[in-house]
């Protein structure tokens, strides 16, 4: 197991939250959220797409089937992770 596969591993399945929306940028991902209204900015990169967000795959899954032959640190890993848990924080996104 790599350290990347270690740092994902056990995290949970998100999906938008009512009333947010999400699209990709070139930087990553961009958040709407109605509540607000608010924009939220996801550097991600290539890491994670929009369709991430349908709750299907476990962030785990999600990367070992769609970043093959991108070059991941942990640390990005760790950094993406605490920007989800900061998102499901404001409302924008549910662990599902």
């Amino acid at each position: 197991m790599t350290p990347v596969e270690r740092n994902v591993e056990g995290t949970g399945r998100y999906k938008l939250a009512p009333g947010a929306q999400v699209r990709e940028e070139e930087f990553g991902l961009l958040f709407y959220h109605r509540a607000g209204p608010r924009l939220y900015f996801l550097n991600c990169g290539p890491m994670l797409g929009e369709h991430f967000f349908a709750g299907e795959f476990t962030l785990e899954k999600w990367m070992n089937r769609n970043t093959a032959g991108v070059s991941i640190t942990p640390s990005e890993i760790l950094s993406l992770i605490k920007n989800l848990n900061k998102l499901k924080k404001k409302g924008v996104i549910l662990e599902c």
